[in-house]
């Protein structure tokens, strides 16, 4: 595979995780460098992790996980953008489960995978194609998504010091409707 398609398959890949970095910088307001860290970090290593486990696994999987991968991301971001919805709405601040930095905990492990599995995708279609290696694919994927995410959080909380809580609703709003789309784009073709 050349670099220019690896890139852009690692920026199509990056999309849904800078898409939740905004939303979650949005949510929290205030972003430190230890909670840019954090959810960089993990968006990378999951979206690393998921096309080494995808190519692995190859076709021996691909039956059982098929039907039902589209629409785990689609819950996933659902019930996290429809808390921030709600909690915009209300007034109240969402930060994931419980009150929660949403860049810890099971509200990180949920968010990592959900903005993922899209990756797992690419890693079984790279096995299935007997592509040679996965692990350089894996890093630039990781990477890519890493940066998005840093860049997209940061954007998150400049949007949302600028529009208040209107702009919570609308990162939640955006989270549900990547929901959607995920499964638009699996039914669509």
């Amino acid at each position: 595979m050349d670099t220019l398609t690896l890139l852009g398959i690692a920026v199509g890949l990056a999309m849904d995780a800078f898409a939740v970095a905004i939303a979650t910088g949005i949510a929290l307001g205030v972003v430190s460098g230890r909670q840019t860290f954090r959810l960089a970090f993990h968006f990378g290593l999951f979206q690393f992790l998921m096309p080494v486990i995808g190519y692995l696994a190859g076709m021996s999987v691909v039956g059982y996980i098929k039907g039902y991968d589209r629409w785990l991301a689609f819950v996933l971001l659902g019930y996290i953008g429809g808390k921030m919805v709600y909690e915009g709405i209300r007034g109240g601040r969402v930060e994931g489960n419980d009150g929660k930095d949403p860049t810890r905990g099971m509200s990180l492990v949920v968010l990592s995978v959900a903005t993922s599995i899209d990756a797992l995708a690419v890693g079984i279609s790279l096995g299935v194609l007997h592509n040679e290696g996965i692990v350089y694919p894996g890093v630039v994927i990781g990477v890519v998504a890493c940066t998005f995410t840093a860049a997209g959080l940061h954007l998150g909380k400049r949007l949302g010091a600028a529009f208040g809580k209107r702009m919570e609703v609308v990162g939640g709003l955006v989270l549900v409707a990547i929901g959607v789309k995920i499964l638009f784009d699996h039914y669509s073709g």
